[in-house]
């Protein structure tokens, strides 16, 4: 294909692009019109209905709570892909984790680094896990608890070495904690239907509204969410730093 025919084909794609997008502009409705019914009704009834404050929460762990458990197993299903792909292979030669490339001089991390990194990982870890907590109460809940409890994590590795990182975690207990969070999901759900009524149905008690213990089934799940997401990024990240690290093999 020529240069003139590869412009003239760019020209006709962009001008249908064009089209379409602006007949999408068209039929918007007006600036600060809300036309979500669904919205509307959820705002009215979940709290009085689920004894939940955060909306968001109710309707990504309650009222839809199915469609949540396939997005909690896609992440699952990523994590497991990735640390198959990048697992260790048989004939890799052992050797000790080198925290810097060949030919690139790296300074030590300075104390300053050091004590702030430190510093904010206590704090960043316990937001981590008010944040799951309080989930059915004010915005947040496992998927952002999680990854700030992998953030707090990620922190201890920047304040110092990777070899820093390994007194705290091993990677199957890693694994366990994530797959825990995943099963603990599908758990919550069968209790609905051991009740009799439907995969999970909202059927544990409903507590007082605004209260830590209420919501029912959802904050148990908002946990569960919690421990698979922070256990799975930690996992990757500990995954990508081992292959991203240069290995110095020794003879």
């Amino acid at each position: 294909m020529t240069l003139r025919t590869r412009r003239a084909v760019f020209v006709v794609a962009a001008a249908v692009f064009a089209g379409l997008l602006l007949w999408g502009f068209g039929g918007l409705p007006r600036f600060g019109t809300f036309q979500g019914a669904y919205g509307l009704v959820l705002n009215h009834t979940a709290v009085p209905e689920r004894h939940i404050t955060d909306v968001v929460t109710a309707v990504n762990f309650d009222y839809r709570g199915f469609d949540t458990l396939g997005e909690e197993f896609i992440f699952f299903a990523a994590v497991v892909g990735v640390t198959v792909i990048l697992r260790a292979q048989s004939d890799e030669a052992p050797g000790h984790i080198a925290d810097y490339a060949f030919g690139r001089a790296v300074p030590p991390t300075s104390d300053a680094v050091r004590v702030l990194g430190l510093g904010l990982t206590p704090p960043t870890i316990l937001f981590g896990l008010y944040v799951i907590a309080h989930g059915h109460l004010t915005p947040g809940g496992g998927f952002q608890g999680g990854v700030v409890l992998a953030t707090g994590v990620l922190l201890i590795y920047l304040a110092g070495e990777l070899d820093d990182l390994h007194g705290l975690y091993t990677v199957p207990a890693l694994e366990r904690a994530e797959a825990i969070g995943a099963g603990a999901y599908i758990a919550i759900g069968l209790v609905g239907l051991a009740t009799g009524s439907a995969f999970l149905q909202n059927v544990w008690p409903l507590g007082r509204v605004g209260h830590l213990f209420s919501a029912g089934t959802v904050a148990p799940i908002d946990l569960a969410v919690g421990l698979e997401i922070g256990a799975g990024l930690v996992l990757l990240l500990v995954t990508f730093l081992h292959q991203t690290i240069v290995l110095r093999r020794t003879p």
